[in-house]
Protein backbone atom coordinates (compact mmCIF):
# COMPACT_ATOMS: atom_id res chain seq x y z
CA UNK A 1 0.00 0.00 0.00
CA UNK A 2 1.41 3.40 -1.02
CA UNK A 3 1.55 6.24 1.50
CA UNK A 4 2.27 9.63 -0.04
CA UNK A 5 3.26 11.38 3.17
CA UNK A 6 4.58 9.26 6.04
CA UNK A 7 6.06 11.05 9.05
CA UNK A 8 7.09 10.27 12.60
CA UNK A 9 6.96 12.39 15.74
CA UNK A 10 9.34 12.45 18.72
CA UNK A 11 9.51 14.49 21.89
CA UNK A 12 12.91 15.91 22.94
CA UNK A 13 14.48 13.82 25.74
CA UNK A 14 15.35 15.52 29.01
CA UNK A 15 18.05 13.14 30.27
CA UNK A 16 21.28 11.66 28.84
CA UNK A 17 19.64 8.21 29.04
CA UNK A 18 16.64 9.48 27.10
CA UNK A 19 18.89 11.05 24.45
CA UNK A 20 20.72 7.75 23.92
CA UNK A 21 17.47 5.80 23.85
CA UNK A 22 16.01 8.13 21.22
CA UNK A 23 19.12 7.70 19.04
CA UNK A 24 18.50 3.95 19.00
CA UNK A 25 14.77 4.43 18.37
CA UNK A 26 15.42 6.92 15.60
CA UNK A 27 17.87 4.56 13.90
CA UNK A 28 15.26 1.81 13.89
CA UNK A 29 12.51 4.08 12.56
CA UNK A 30 14.79 5.63 9.94
CA UNK A 31 14.86 2.21 8.28
CA UNK A 32 11.17 2.74 7.44
CA UNK A 33 12.21 5.76 5.33
CA UNK A 34 9.69 8.33 6.62
CA UNK A 35 9.45 11.60 4.73
CA UNK A 36 10.49 13.47 7.86
CA UNK A 37 10.68 13.37 11.65
CA UNK A 38 8.92 16.05 13.68
CA UNK A 39 10.08 17.12 17.14
CA UNK A 40 7.69 18.57 19.71
CA UNK A 41 8.04 21.76 21.71
CA UNK A 42 7.19 22.05 25.41
CA UNK A 43 4.61 24.39 26.94
CA UNK A 44 5.83 27.98 26.81
CA UNK A 45 9.06 26.89 25.11
CA UNK A 46 10.16 24.68 28.01
CA UNK A 47 11.96 22.23 25.70
CA UNK A 48 13.19 24.76 23.13
CA UNK A 49 16.86 23.78 23.43
CA UNK A 50 16.01 20.08 23.40
CA UNK A 51 13.91 20.55 20.27
CA UNK A 52 16.75 22.41 18.54
CA UNK A 53 19.37 19.84 19.61
CA UNK A 54 17.24 16.90 18.45
CA UNK A 55 16.54 18.55 15.10
CA UNK A 56 20.28 19.20 14.62
CA UNK A 57 21.05 15.53 15.31
CA UNK A 58 18.39 14.31 12.90
CA UNK A 59 19.60 16.60 10.15
CA UNK A 60 23.20 15.61 10.90
CA UNK A 61 22.21 12.04 10.08
CA UNK A 62 21.02 13.14 6.64
CA UNK A 63 17.32 12.99 7.54
CA UNK A 64 14.64 15.66 7.22
CA UNK A 65 13.34 17.21 10.45
CA UNK A 66 10.43 19.49 11.27
CA UNK A 67 10.60 21.27 14.63
CA UNK A 68 7.36 22.20 16.33
CA UNK A 69 7.13 25.87 17.09
CA UNK A 70 4.49 27.23 19.45
CA UNK A 71 3.64 30.82 20.28
CA UNK A 72 1.96 30.90 23.70
CA UNK A 73 4.38 32.24 26.28
CA UNK A 74 6.65 33.57 23.49
CA UNK A 75 7.18 37.11 22.26
CA UNK A 76 7.59 38.04 18.61
CA UNK A 77 11.30 38.49 19.24
CA UNK A 78 11.49 34.97 20.73
CA UNK A 79 9.82 33.48 17.66
CA UNK A 80 11.90 35.63 15.30
CA UNK A 81 15.10 34.31 16.90
CA UNK A 82 13.89 30.70 16.63
CA UNK A 83 13.02 31.14 12.98
CA UNK A 84 16.48 32.58 12.29
CA UNK A 85 18.12 29.65 14.10
CA UNK A 86 16.20 27.13 12.03
CA UNK A 87 16.96 28.97 8.81
CA UNK A 88 20.67 28.92 9.72
CA UNK A 89 20.38 25.14 10.22
CA UNK A 90 18.80 24.76 6.78
CA UNK A 91 15.47 23.58 8.20
CA UNK A 92 12.71 23.96 5.59
CA UNK A 93 9.70 22.53 7.39
CA UNK A 94 7.88 23.62 10.57
CA UNK A 95 4.88 22.43 12.56
CA UNK A 96 3.26 25.67 13.80
CA UNK A 97 0.99 25.38 16.83
CA UNK A 98 -0.63 27.63 19.37
CA UNK A 99 0.78 25.35 22.04
CA UNK A 100 0.01 25.10 25.75
CA UNK A 101 0.42 27.78 28.35
CA UNK A 102 3.22 27.20 30.85
CA UNK A 103 2.13 25.79 34.20
CA UNK A 104 0.57 28.45 36.40
CA UNK A 105 -0.67 30.61 33.53
CA UNK A 106 -4.35 31.28 32.92
CA UNK A 107 -6.77 32.82 30.42
CA UNK A 108 -5.63 36.36 31.27
CA UNK A 109 -2.09 35.48 30.18
CA UNK A 110 -3.43 34.21 26.85
CA UNK A 111 -5.22 37.48 26.05
CA UNK A 112 -2.23 39.57 27.12
CA UNK A 113 0.35 37.77 24.97
CA UNK A 114 1.67 38.82 21.58
CA UNK A 115 0.20 35.70 19.97
CA UNK A 116 -3.21 34.25 20.83
CA UNK A 117 -3.82 31.79 18.01
CA UNK A 118 -1.84 29.56 15.67
CA UNK A 119 -3.18 31.55 12.71
CA UNK A 120 -1.33 34.60 14.05
CA UNK A 121 1.85 32.56 14.36
CA UNK A 122 1.53 31.27 10.78
CA UNK A 123 0.96 34.79 9.50
CA UNK A 124 4.00 36.04 11.43
CA UNK A 125 6.21 33.25 10.03
CA UNK A 126 5.15 34.14 6.49
CA UNK A 127 5.81 37.86 7.03
CA UNK A 128 9.24 37.14 8.55
CA UNK A 129 10.47 34.37 6.23
CA UNK A 130 8.29 34.39 3.11
CA UNK A 131 8.09 30.95 1.52
CA UNK A 132 11.22 29.58 3.19
CA UNK A 133 9.26 27.13 5.35
CA UNK A 134 6.72 24.47 4.49
CA UNK A 135 4.26 24.99 7.37
CA UNK A 136 2.11 22.25 8.86
CA UNK A 137 -0.67 23.11 11.33
CA UNK A 138 -2.95 21.08 13.58
CA UNK A 139 -6.45 19.89 12.72
CA UNK A 140 -9.04 18.37 15.05
CA UNK A 141 -11.49 15.90 13.45
CA UNK A 142 -13.29 15.56 16.81
CA UNK A 143 -13.03 19.28 17.67
CA UNK A 144 -10.41 21.08 19.72
CA UNK A 145 -11.30 20.68 23.41
CA UNK A 146 -11.39 24.46 23.88
CA UNK A 147 -13.42 25.27 20.75
CA UNK A 148 -16.94 26.69 21.18
CA UNK A 149 -18.48 24.45 18.51
CA UNK A 150 -17.46 22.22 15.58
CA UNK A 151 -18.25 25.06 13.16
CA UNK A 152 -16.14 27.52 15.17
CA UNK A 153 -13.29 25.01 15.23
CA UNK A 154 -13.54 24.52 11.47
CA UNK A 155 -13.33 28.28 10.91
CA UNK A 156 -10.27 28.44 13.16
CA UNK A 157 -8.64 25.77 11.00
CA UNK A 158 -9.53 27.67 7.83
CA UNK A 159 -7.90 30.82 9.25
CA UNK A 160 -4.62 28.95 9.75
CA UNK A 161 -4.65 27.84 6.13
CA UNK A 162 -5.59 31.32 4.89
CA UNK A 163 -2.67 32.69 6.91
CA UNK A 164 -0.26 30.56 4.88
CA UNK A 165 -0.23 26.94 6.09
CA UNK A 166 0.72 24.37 3.45
CA UNK A 167 -0.76 21.28 5.08
CA UNK A 168 -2.23 19.94 8.31
CA UNK A 169 -1.72 17.04 10.70
CA UNK A 170 -4.68 15.86 12.74
CA UNK A 171 -4.95 15.03 16.39
CA UNK A 172 -5.09 11.24 16.74
CA UNK A 173 -8.49 9.54 16.59
CA UNK A 174 -9.96 6.05 16.29
CA UNK A 175 -13.12 6.86 14.32
CA UNK A 176 -12.26 7.19 10.61
CA UNK A 177 -15.69 8.71 9.87
CA UNK A 178 -14.76 11.73 12.01
CA UNK A 179 -11.68 12.29 9.85
CA UNK A 180 -13.51 11.96 6.52
CA UNK A 181 -16.31 14.23 7.70
CA UNK A 182 -13.80 16.87 8.79
CA UNK A 183 -11.99 16.73 5.43
CA UNK A 184 -15.31 17.06 3.57
CA UNK A 185 -16.42 19.98 5.76
CA UNK A 186 -13.07 21.74 5.23
CA UNK A 187 -13.31 21.24 1.49
CA UNK A 188 -16.83 22.69 1.44
CA UNK A 189 -15.55 25.98 2.86
CA UNK A 190 -12.68 26.11 0.40
CA UNK A 191 -9.83 24.53 2.41
CA UNK A 192 -7.90 22.33 -0.02
CA UNK A 193 -4.56 21.66 1.70
CA UNK A 194 -3.55 18.04 2.44
CA UNK A 195 -4.85 16.89 5.84
CA UNK A 196 -2.59 14.10 7.08
CA UNK A 197 -4.10 11.68 9.61
CA UNK A 198 -2.44 11.53 13.04
CA UNK A 199 -2.03 7.97 14.34
CA UNK A 200 -1.44 6.94 17.95
CA UNK A 201 -0.40 3.28 18.39
CA UNK A 202 -1.93 1.78 21.54
CA UNK A 203 0.44 0.15 24.03
CA UNK A 204 -0.95 1.19 27.41
CA UNK A 205 -4.65 1.74 28.17
CA UNK A 206 -4.16 3.94 31.25
CA UNK A 207 -1.71 6.19 29.40
CA UNK A 208 -4.00 6.43 26.36
CA UNK A 209 -6.97 7.40 28.54
CA UNK A 210 -4.95 10.14 30.24
CA UNK A 211 -3.69 11.57 26.95
CA UNK A 212 -7.15 11.43 25.39
CA UNK A 213 -8.75 13.31 28.27
CA UNK A 214 -6.14 16.06 27.97
CA UNK A 215 -6.39 16.54 24.21
CA UNK A 216 -10.07 15.78 23.59
CA UNK A 217 -9.49 12.65 21.48
CA UNK A 218 -12.40 10.24 21.66
CA UNK A 219 -11.88 6.56 22.47
CA UNK A 220 -15.03 4.85 21.11
CA UNK A 221 -16.99 3.06 23.84
CA UNK A 222 -16.57 -0.39 22.31
CA UNK A 223 -12.80 0.11 22.07
CA UNK A 224 -12.51 1.53 25.59
CA UNK A 225 -14.40 -1.44 27.08
CA UNK A 226 -12.33 -3.95 25.11
CA UNK A 227 -9.02 -2.37 26.12
CA UNK A 228 -10.06 -2.23 29.78
CA UNK A 229 -10.98 -5.92 29.61
CA UNK A 230 -7.35 -6.91 29.02
CA UNK A 231 -6.33 -5.61 32.45
CA UNK A 232 -2.69 -6.49 33.09
CA UNK A 233 -2.44 -8.71 29.99
CA UNK A 234 -0.18 -6.31 28.09
CA UNK A 235 0.73 -8.79 25.37
CA UNK A 236 -2.90 -9.43 24.39
CA UNK A 237 -3.73 -5.72 24.55
CA UNK A 238 -0.88 -4.88 22.19
CA UNK A 239 -1.75 -7.66 19.75
CA UNK A 240 -5.39 -6.52 19.64
CA UNK A 241 -4.39 -2.86 19.35
CA UNK A 242 -2.01 -3.61 16.50
CA UNK A 243 -4.92 -5.10 14.55
CA UNK A 244 -7.23 -2.18 15.33
CA UNK A 245 -4.78 0.63 14.50
CA UNK A 246 -3.57 -1.11 11.33
CA UNK A 247 -7.18 -1.46 10.16
CA UNK A 248 -7.73 2.22 10.92
CA UNK A 249 -4.72 3.15 8.77
CA UNK A 250 -5.93 0.92 5.94
CA UNK A 251 -9.38 2.55 5.98
CA UNK A 252 -7.88 6.02 5.99
CA UNK A 253 -5.54 5.35 3.08
CA UNK A 254 -8.21 3.52 1.08
CA UNK A 255 -10.53 6.50 1.63
CA UNK A 256 -8.02 8.99 0.26
CA UNK A 257 -6.03 10.24 3.27
CA UNK A 258 -2.86 11.81 1.83
CA UNK A 259 -0.61 10.43 4.55
CA UNK A 260 -0.06 9.20 8.10
CA UNK A 261 1.76 10.91 10.96
CA UNK A 262 2.73 8.57 13.81
CA UNK A 263 2.85 9.77 17.40
CA UNK A 264 5.53 7.35 18.56
CA UNK A 265 6.12 8.51 22.16
CA UNK A 266 9.78 7.76 21.34
CA UNK A 267 9.11 4.04 20.84
CA UNK A 268 10.02 2.21 17.64
CA UNK A 269 8.28 -1.18 17.88
CA UNK A 270 4.56 -0.21 17.63
CA UNK A 271 4.97 2.06 14.59
CA UNK A 272 7.34 -0.41 12.91
CA UNK A 273 4.84 -3.26 13.33
CA UNK A 274 1.98 -1.21 11.88
CA UNK A 275 4.12 0.02 9.00
CA UNK A 276 5.25 -3.48 7.99
CA UNK A 277 1.63 -4.66 8.00
CA UNK A 278 0.60 -1.76 5.78
CA UNK A 279 3.39 -2.52 3.30
CA UNK A 280 2.18 -6.10 2.94
CA UNK A 281 -1.54 -5.23 2.82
Amino acid sequence: MTVHNFSIEFFPPRTPEGINKLRVTRGQLAELKPHYFSVTFGAGGSTQQGTLDTVREIRGEGLDAAPHISCLGSSKDDVRQMLALYQQQGVKRLVALRGDLPSGYGAADLSAGQFRYASELVEFIRVETGDWFHIEVAAYPEMHPQAKSPQDDLQNFARKVQAGANAAITQYFYNPDAYFRFVDDASRIGVKVPIVAGIMPITNYTQLTRFSEMCGAEIPRWLRLKLAEFGEDTQSLRAFSLDIVTQLCEKLLAGGAPGLHFYTLNQAAPTTAIWHRLLTA
